[in-house]
């Protein structure tokens, strides 16, 4: 039997970045995937969605300048996209393949095994690896559980793969579909829907249970997504239950309710489920292991990655955390650090930055407006709308805002960031760091920001909490505002 310092369960994002990890530290690792390593982070999910969205937006702009100028629309057939995604998919796997066939070569010590198959737990340090009709076990000093995590069904309605897609196999479909309904509101299907309203070729439906898309999020940023994608011709289904949905001669017809008792029937070529995404869990043989799952019984039950078997740890969806890419390498590496006494304290989801692909984009950092709300958190929040901002004004990319979150004392330290608008997601990553220190408005009214720059918005806002902005928001009102909020009533402050 051969034995390891640590063994991963799953070639994702989350477990890959665990094993590379354990040979930063020179332990003998084995990675264990069924099917392809890079996981929902290349195939079907992060690289390849956000590869159509980079299309779609570049489409969208290029029809706003010239349709407005009187000259058709630009188009692109939908086998030009096919193929961009599938070359940025190779390119990215090509180098996952290299990557790990050069760490298994002598001449890099052999530095990682990898094995295909289906892992499953024999004991607490055994997991036997089934490859077509072929078995075999390892031992493992150490064992990470990243299997990762697939699209939630909804029970009665059953997805073909042809008319009922999920987020796996959306991008497989041959053509534009000339309908589209997206069950679900939150991030997946809101930027579905604007990537396909984005190329003009789908009239997209979304039904949404609640009063307003990405319920989660600030309403004003929630109401300039849902402004834009109807502006779009994206009609949204508010408040709205979904009764059945059925196949009908390769078509999809989906009747919905309403609380006033109303109910209507539409038929559309095409539906995406998007309500979520559930573990990877089953037939691993976590029993063998003793293993137990959360209080809610969702996902793995953990620790800061460590479950309740001191050798075992589970990351990335299976924790049931924040589902992105950049949440799942961190907590891979952190659970790595921490297996081998070599971490400095526990992982904080406090500074993880986000990007929503949607029409403009969304980045956020940190708490936001509704949260200060819901828990009574007396704070500060400061507004910059895009339009003051030069670079916005050169891109003629005006529509946006930024909005910054402060403790409301005298430190005025960094709670929160949310910027909607043209380049949100660069405008980001330096606020994160200065809820990392724990640091205060002043670092970023005093930094020499790039100019122009869309991160120029940040200073912005800086100064005007400090009083010494550039523009005074007692003269542009509409478009700068600074407010208290405590105990859920907003107080503007006094600004010249």
């Amino acid at each position: 039997m051969d034995k390891f310092d640590l063994i991963i369960l799953g070639g994702g994002p989350a477990g890959y970045a665990a094993a590379m990890r354990g040979i930063d530290f020179g332990k003998k690792v084995c990675l264990i995937e069924r099917s392809r390593i890079g996981g929902t982070g290349v195939y079907n999910g992060a690289l390849s969605s956000k590869t159509l969205w980079e299309l779609s937006s570049r489409v969208a702009n290029v029809n706003n300048m010239i349709v407005s100028n009187g000259r058709s629309k630009f188009e692109i057939p939908w086998k030009d996209v096919k193929k961009t995604i599938d070359e940025a998919v190779f390119e990215r796997k090509f180098q996952y393949s290299c990557h790990i066939k050069l760490l298994q070569t002598e001449s890099m010590h052999k530095l990682l095994h990898y094995e295909r198959g289906d892992g499953m737990f024999l004991s607490k340090n055994e997991i036997k690896i089934t490859h077509e009709g072929t078995e075999k076990v390892v031992w493992g000093e150490n064992i990470i559980i990243a299997t990762g995590s697939r699209p939630k069904m909804i029970p009665n309605i059953i997805a073909d793969h042809k008319t009922i897609l999920t987020s796996d196999t959306i991008e497989h479909i041959d053509d534009y579909p000339k309908s589209l309904v997206i069950v679900g509101a939150g991030v997946i299907g809101c930027e579905y829907a604007t990537m396909f309203s984005n190329f003009g070729k789908t009239k997209v439906y979304i039904i949404d249970r609640q009063d307003r898309i990405l319920p989660f999020e600030d309403e004003d940023v929630s109401s300039l997504v849902a402004s834009n994608l109807e502006n779009k011709g994206v009609t949204i289904h508010h408040n709205a239950s979904l009764e059945r949905m059925v196949s009908i001669d390769n078509e999809v017809e989906y009747e919905l309710s309403y609380p006033d008792g109303s109910r209507e029937v539409i038929r559309v070529e095409k539906a995406l489920l998007s309500i979520g995404r559930i573990p990877n869990i089953e037939n691993l043989g976590m029993e063998n292991a003793g293993i137990l799952m959360s209080k809610r019984g969702l996902h793995i039950g953990d620790e800061d990655t460590r479950t309740n078997i001191p050798n075992i740890y589970a990351v990335g969806d299976v924790s049931g955390r924040i589902a992105l890419v950049n949440v799942g390498e961190i907590e891979g590496r952190h659970a790595v650090e921490k297996a081998f006494n070599v971490n400095k304290g526990p992982l904080s989801y406090d500074n993880i930055c986000t990007i929503m692909f949607l029409q403009p984009e969304v980045a956020s950092v940190g708490i936001n407006e509704q949260y200060c709300e819901e828990n009574n958190i007396p704070v500060k929040i400061v507004k910059v709308d895009y339009s003051v901002i030069a670079r916005a004004i050169a891109m003629r990319q005006t529509q946006g805002f930024f909005k910054i979150i402060v403790t409301n004392d005298a430190e005025m330290k960094i709670l929160g960031m949310r910027v909607i608008g043209e380049h949100a997601s660069t405008a980001i990553q330096g606020v994160a760091l200065l809820i990392k220190l724990g640091a205060s408005i002043e670092a970023l009214a005093e930094l020499i920001h790039p100019h122009p720059s869309i991160v120029e918005g940040i200073q912005e806002c800086a100064r005007m909490l400090l009083n010494k902005s550039i523009f005074k928001s007692s003269v542009f009102k509409d478009k700068l505002s600074c407010y208290s909020l405590i105990d859920g009533v907003k107080t503007p402050l006094e600004r010249l």
